[in-house]
C-alpha cells in the first residue's frame, strides 16, 4: 500500500517499491496537480544514489509527460533542496524527488515538492493519496528535457550569509557526505575561498558503506576520527539525500541538533538581526523555547516532521525553525530543510565570532542553561509501539529512573517530563519498524542514564507483552 508518511512515500525497494507503484504514485501526483489552476505545467525530477534511483526517477517523468506536463529530468544525483529550489525560481507546477533520505540502502521513496519550494503539506498528500488508482498510468517520452544542475543554488546560499567574512576565515573544515548526494557541493562552494576543505565518502555509493546514512553516531565516527587527526575546526556531515545535517566539534564530539538549531537562533538573531518566529519540533530541545523567550520571539512547537515546520513556513516568516533528527531550515532560504544551507550558516557563525565552536556552546549553556541529548532507536513491530504508546499516555508512571514525572505530554508519541526539567519521549518512526526514544537533561551523564532507564522500560514492556 501506497501511504505518505512524514516526508513522502518510502518503502524496500523490490517489496512495496517497485516500478509499477513508483508509476501508480506518479498517475496521482500528476492527477492532483492537474487539478490545480497552474498556467505552465511543468515538474522537475531529481533522484538520489540509491539503487535504480535514477530509472524509477526516469519511469516518474515518463508519467508525468504522458499528462501533458512539461518535464526537467536531472541528469546526475542532487541534493533534495536543490529540487525544491529550482521549482520555486522556475516558477514549476512542483517537482518529484526520487530517494529515502536518511533510511537505509534497502528502502526508496517519492518526496513530492510544492510550487512554494517545499515538501507537499499534508493536505496535499492527502489529495494524492485519495487519487491513487482512479485513473490508469499514462505514459510517453515526449516532452522529458535533460537537464544538468546550475549555479544558482549556491549563489542563492552565498547570498544569506557574510560571504566575504568567510572567504577570508581561513577555517579548516572537514565534510563527510555520507556518500550520497552532497558529494563535494560544499567543497565546490568554498574551492575559491581561503577555507580549507576536505570532503570524506564522497563518492556515491547505492549501499552508503553498508550503513544508513543518517548523519549521527555511530554512523559519524569517520568523521569524529577525521577532525580530530587533522586539527579541523568542525566536521559537517548530510545524509543521503542533503537536507539533513551532522556537526562534530573542533575536538571531535558529535554536536546533535538539539545544540546546533539553539546555537543558530542566537547567531542570526543577536548578530545578524533577522526577524520572525521560532518553530521546532516535540523532539527538540527546551533550549530553543528558552533563547526564543529572550528574545521575545514568537514560538511554535509541531509534531515531528519538518513538513509541519514548513506549513508555518507558509503562513508566516519562520526565523528558524527545527527538528531534532537533523533538520533545520530557515524562511529566507526555503521552506525546507536544507544541510547544506545549514553548514554554511554555522561556518558564518565561526566566521563573525572567531570561537571554536565548543566555547560557543559553553557560552550558550553559560547564558541559557545547560542541557544535554541522548537517543536510540529499539526496532520494534508497529503495533507493539502502538500499545506502548497507549499505556504512557493513559496509564504513566509516577517515577520514572529516580526523577518524579511531572507531565505528560503526547503531541506526538509521549513525553513524560520530570521534575528537574529533563524528558524521555518515546515515539514510533513515521518510516520503519523503529521506536525512537530521546532524552533531555541537565548533565551529559543524567541524559545516559535516563535514556538507559527509558530502553529498559521498553524492554521490560516487550517482555510482558504490553
Amino acid at each position: 500500500m501506497i501511504r505518505f508518511g512524514t516526508d513522502g512515500w518510502r518503502a524496500i525497494i523490490g517489496g512495496e517499491f517497485t516500478f509499477d507503484n513508483v508509476r501508480i504514485a506518479a498517475q496521482a501526483t500528476a492527477d492532483y496537480f492537474r487539478s490545480l489552476d497552474a498556467p505552465d505545467r511543468a515538474i522537475i525530477v531529481g533522484h538520489d544514489v540509491r539503487f535504480l534511483s535514477d530509472r524509477f526517477a526516469r519511469a516518474a517523468a515518463e508519467v508525468f509527460a504522458g499528462n501533458g506536463f512539461r518535464v526537467l529530468l536531472l541528469n546526475r544525483p542532487c541534493p533534495t533542496p536543490y529540487v525544491s529550489y529550482e521549482v520555486r525560481r522556475r516558477g514549476l507546477t512542483g517537482g518529484v524527488v526520487i530517494t529515502a533520505s536518511h533510511n537505509p540502502a534497502s528502502y526508496n521513496g517519492f518526496k513530492v515538492k510544492g510550487a512554494f519550494g517545499g515538501s507537499a503539506t499534508t493536505a496535499m498528500t492527502a489529495a494524492i493519496e485519495r487519487l491513487l488508482g482512479r485513473r490508469p498510468v499514462r505514459q510517453s517520452t515526449a516532452g522529458i528535457e535533460i537537464a544538468s544542475p546550475g549555479a544558482e543554488y549556491i549563489d542563492s546560499l552565498r547570498r544569506l550569509i557574510d560571504w566575504p567574512r568567510l572567504a577570508a576565515s581561513r577555517l579548516r573544515v572537514t565534510v563527510d557526505s555520507m556518500h550520497g548526494c552532497g558529494g563535494r557541493v560544499l567543497e565546490d562552494c568554498l574551492a575559491e575561498t581561503t577555507c580549507r576543505v576536505r570532503t570524506l565518502r564522497a563518492r556515491p555509493d547505492p549501499m552508503f558503506g553498508g550503513i544508513a546514512p543518517e548523519p549521527m553516531l555511530p554512523q559519524l565516527d569517520p568523521l569524529v576520527s577525521a577532525v580530530r587527526a587533522s586539527g579541523s575546526d568542525i566536521g559537517l556531515a548530510t545524509d543521503g539525500d542533503a537536507d539533513r545535517l551532522g556537526v562534530v566539534a573542533e575536538d571531535g564530539r558529535f554536536v546533535s541538533t538539539l545544540e546546533v538549531l539553539p546555537l543558530l537562533l542566537i547567531h542570526l538573531r543577536r548578530r545578524r538581526r533577522w526577524d520572525g518566529a521560532v518553530a521546532h519540533t516535540f523532539s527538540q530541545s527546551r533550549l530553543v523555547g528558552l533563547i526564543a523567550g529572550a528574545f521575545g520571539l514568537e514560538v511554535f512547537e509541531t509534531p515531528i516532521g519538518f513538513k509541519n515546520i514548513a506549513e508555518l513556513m507558509l503562513e508566516r516568516t519562520i526565523l528558524i525553525g527545527g527538528e531534532e533528527s537533523g533538520g533545520i531550515g530557515v524562511s529566507r532560504h526555503l521552506p525546507e530543510r536544507d544541510g547544506i544551507a545549514v553548514h554554511l550558516l554555522l561556518l558564518d557563525l565561526l566566521a563573525e565570532t572567531g570561537q571554536p565552536l565548543g566555547r560557543l556552546i559553553r557560552e550558550m549553556w553559560e547564558e541559557f542553561g545547560e542541557f544535554h541529548y541522548a537517543r536510540r532507536d529499539l526496532h520494534l513491530a508497529g503495533e507493539t509501539a502502538a500499545r506502548l504508546r497507549r499505556r504512557l499516555r493513559d496509564d504513566p508512571p509516577r517515577r520514572f529512573g529516580e526523577r518524579m514525572v511531572a507531565g505528560v505530554r503526547a503531541l506526538d508519541g509521549v513525553k513524560l517530563v520530570l521534575d528537574d526539567a529533563s524528558w524521555i519521549l518515546f515515539r514510533p518512526s513515521g518510516t520503519e519498524p523503529v521506536l525512537r526514544v530521546y532524552a533531555e537533561a541537565p548533565t551529559g551523564e543524567a541524559s545516559r542514564r535516563l535514556l538507559a532507564d527509558g530502553v529498559e522500560y521498553v524492554e521490560q514492556c516487550r517482555g510482558t507483552g504490553v
